[in-house]
């Protein structure tokens, strides 16, 4: 492990000799290399689809799983526009000259060697390895091992890419033991790995804040809510909903509990039920929604579950000061929407709610590293210092300070 990963460190300096157009020419050659491997990657992901069948593996985690051609196609597609974006390396973020004389530049660097531990979805490894290299930083890939085959060839391409233009391959490396164990040696591997960011189930993400001495950047649990307000249009508020929770249930951005203002709960339950039922979206509800519709009984503990499934909480609450009561108490920082044609009160949800991304009368899917135009992301962090939501290759980045003197001495 010690070897593999002086060999990522050694590897990533190499990168701060390459301009910004040099790596962007790599980047596009890695979209058009993937689109030329369609059909192998297409092969590696059928291996461990079958794999997924026979291990029972869940509904949602083969949704997210499942490679075909328009997802590789998407997956080239983010690479170029992560080329596309400006170069987020070297840039003079301030300057100002000191009462000594002394010219300060606070200028943006990459931070190293980024050690991304994710889940079943396979695209992941090429978003996170662009805009790894994109920023100029080495990259450490811990996929699951539900897309360990999937994970490979997609590396593998992309390490062709990088042996064509004489770089080493370890500037994308996949870590060689992806057990608890190798998982458990890489956080404390702080001599060679700059930041972790874990992004999968509530335990992982534990056990890596919990143990690791290498800096960490959260992708934690999604328990999004939408809260529609008696001004909302209601309209707008079923369309946004269903969009929050049915588009794709099994992602973090997506709705668990939707949130009623009381004084319009008896007019508008009963056409939220009528859509989520065509959906066939399963409904649990508070005590006060089940006395308007008929919905399985929602416990304390379902609205602290983030499902990644067509299951939806709904309460009642006494108007936006209760929708903010109960986000404040279970929400993980994620993302957040209120429905409203009121200014004022959807000024007080955005103000009072302490999240990644809130939304005014939008979805929260919209809490995406593309949808933000970022071309992808390396996770969703949770957050609050360094960097927070959809984290792109700005949050890839750190700064150093040029001080350029005359001989000053103090």
């Amino acid at each position: 492990m010690e070897q593999f990963l002086e060999k990522a460190k050694s590897a990533s300096r190499v990168l701060a000799t390459l301009s910004g157009s040099e790596r962007n020419r790599i980047l596009r050659e890695m979209a058009e290399s993937l689109r030329a491997n369609t059909m192998n990657i297409i092969e590696a992901n059928a291996i461990d689809m079958r794999n997924a069948d026979e291990g029972n593996l869940a509904t949602s985690m083969k949704e997210r799983l499942l490679l075909d051609e328009k997802r590789i196609e998407s997956m080239a597609v983010a690479i170029e526009e992560i080329a596309a974006l400006k170069d987020p390396i070297g840039k003079v973020i301030e300057g100002w000259v000191t009462e000594a004389g002394l010219k300060i530049e606070k200028v943006s660097i990459p931070i190293g060697v980024i050690g991304i531990i994710y889940e079943s979805r396979p695209n992941v490894t090429s978003d996170t390895a662009a805009l790894c290299f994109k920023s100029s930083n080495g990259c450490v890939l811990k996929g699951g091992k539900e897309a360990e085959k999937s994970n490979a060839v997609i590396a593998e391409v992309l390490q062709q890419v990088l042996i064509r233009n004489n770089l080493p391959k370890e500037l994308i490396a996949l870590l060689p033991d992806a057990t608890r164990e190798g998982v458990a040696k890489l956080i404390k591997m702080d001599r060679y790995v700059d930041l972790i960011v874990p992004r999968g189930g509530e335990a992982l993400i534990r056990f890596v804040s919990q143990n690791s001495s290498v800096p960490v950047v959260k992708h934690d649990k999604g328990l999004c809510h939408t809260y529609i307000d008696k001004e909302a249009n209601i309209e707008n508020a079923l369309a946004i909903a269903i969009n929050a929770k049915v588009q794709r249930p099994g992602v973090c951005n997506s709705m668990e509990t939707l949130l009623i203002d009381g004084a319009i709960a008896t007019e508008v339950l009963p056409l939220f039920k009528e859509v989520f039922d065509r959906a066939h979206t399963e409904l649990k509800g508070c005590e006060q929604t089940r006395d308007v519709i008929s919905v399985s009984p929602a416990s304390e503990e379902d609205f602290d579950t983030e499902y990644l499934a067509n299951i939806l909480n709904i309460r009642v609450v006494d108007g936006v000061e209760g929708a903010i009561s109960h986000i404040v108490r279970f929400g993980s920082g994620h993302s957040e929407a209120i429905i409203t044609e009121n200014i004022t009160t959807a000024e007080r949800f955005m103000d009072a709610i302490d999240a990644a991304a809130v939304y005014v009368n939008a979805s929260t899917r919209f809490t995406d590293g593309g949808a933000f135009g970022f071309g992808a992301e390396v996770g969703i962090s949770t957050n609050k210092l360094h960097a927070r939501g959809p984290m792109g290759v700005e949050g890839l980045t750190t700064y150093k300070y040029k001080v350029y003197g005359k001989g000053q001495i103090r």
